[in-house]
């Protein structure tokens, strides 16, 4: 047995000398048998970031001062007791002999001073049929306003205020704003007082929801509630944006979804009423019709494209260039027309007087005709149709 333990012992002995020397020769990278991964501590501060202020404060400062309250009166005259208007009693009285008294109703809505000349930017329904306007600037300061003039195809309407030292708000390109952008709505809801709320802008060039003829809305959830119509909307700085004009709202409060009147087209509008106490617009004397599928495919179209051009006013611009009903209008001036909307305020957007070149589909074939743009009115329109 001690044979064997000394037998074993030696060659035990020799390996792990011949291992000792290995180990001394191999180089030392060969050791690290799992390569070092760096690691990054989560204590580490986070890269900076471009941050928003942190306070609307100073363009709150900047824009309220020209936002003002906007009070309109007007007399109404209706039967003194409401029986009188029953039919039954109205054959007996007739309508005009039937005694009336006169009372005087009140509405609010707010306003911005535009321009140190007094030029007040407004809704026209806030001012539509007032017998009176009165303005009330922030610092307390309260006049008789003169209505220079209205755009109901809008919605805007121009005061102006004879007064020293109005406050005239900034105003700033609407086409730079973006989805995104912070906003602040500044008006008087409800008549508490000057109230500013903030939320962005959720959309632009809103068009085609049915509140007025010239749609090209921005669409924020800054809160917009009855009586902030004909207010600011403004950007973080203070600078003018739009004019508040309406809300969507299934209750009639705010529901995070309302509605501004570019700066640009109010700024487009108000130099028409200064100038011309009206807004001019162009006018070719067309009805249109969307282009379905179906009718597409109809007049031979593999998609729709362009809009139908479903009546002709005689002796209007269109008629005379040689549009004809059952037409497919493509373009104006080079560009394509999309949809209805769109067509009537490119063509609006035309000075009167100026050329239209109208590329048309017809039986087949594309024509182009040239039609002299008349002037938009609707007195006018309503009596031809």
């Amino acid at each position: 047995m001690l044979r064997f333990s000394r037998f074993a012992f030696w060659p035990a002995v020799c390996g792990l000398l011949v291992a000792v020397l290995i180990i001394e020769r191999l180089p030392e990278k060969d050791l690290q048998a799992t390569p070092s991964i760096p690691l990054v501590s989560t204590t580490r501060a986070a890269p900076a970031q471009s941050m928003g202020p942190v306070s609307y404060a100073k363009g709150t400062e900047a824009a309220a001062p020209s936002v003002v309250n906007i009070y309109t009166t007007r007399v109404v005259s209706q039967p003194v007791h409401p029986l009188l208007m029953d039919p039954f009693f109205r054959q007996f009285f007739g309508y005009s002999q039937m005694p009336r008294q006169r009372r005087m109703e009140n509405s609010l809505g707010s306003g911005v001073v535009v321009s140190a000349d007094g030029y007040v930017l407004t809704n026209h329904h806030v001012i539509q049929g007032a017998d009176e306007i009165r303005v009330a600037l922030r610092d307390g300061r309260e006049t008789n306003a003169e209505l220079v003039g209205s755009d109901p195809d809008t919605d805007l309407a121009l005061l102006r205020i004879q007064m020293d030292r109005v406050p005239a708000i900034r105003i700033r390109d609407s086409d730079e704003m973006q989805v995104g952008d912070v906003v602040l709505a500044i008006g008087n809801p409800f008549g508490v007082g000057q109230t500013v709320t903030m939320g962005i802008i959720s959309a632009t060039r809103r068009s085609s929801l049915g509140i007025n003829t010239f749609e090209d809305f921005i669409q924020t959830d800054a809160a917009i509630n009855p009586g902030n119509s004909g207010g600011a909307l403004v950007d973080a700085h203070g600078r003018l944006i739009g004019i508040n004009t309406a809300i969507f709202s299934r209750s009639g409060g705010n529901m995070g979804i309302g509605f501004a009147i570019p700066s640009n087209l109010a700024r487009e509008v108000m130099g028409d009423l200064i100038t011309h106490g009206r807004v001019i617009r162009g006018w070719l004397g067309i009805e249109i019709q969307e282009l379905t599928p179906q009718l597409a495919e109809s007049f031979g179209m593999s998609r729709p494209r362009g809009i139908v051009i479903a009546g002709i006013f005689r002796d209007g611009p269109a008629h005379r260039a040689g549009v004809a009903p059952g037409d497919v209008l493509l373009q104006i001036n080079g560009e394509a027309v999309e949809n209805g909307r769109q067509a009537m305020d490119r063509i609006a957007r035309i000075r009167p007087g100026q050329k239209a070149r109208l590329r048309v589909l017809r039986d087949g074939r594309e024509l182009e005709m040239d039609a002299e743009v008349g002037t938009r009115d609707r007195r006018n329109m309503v009596r031809q149709r």
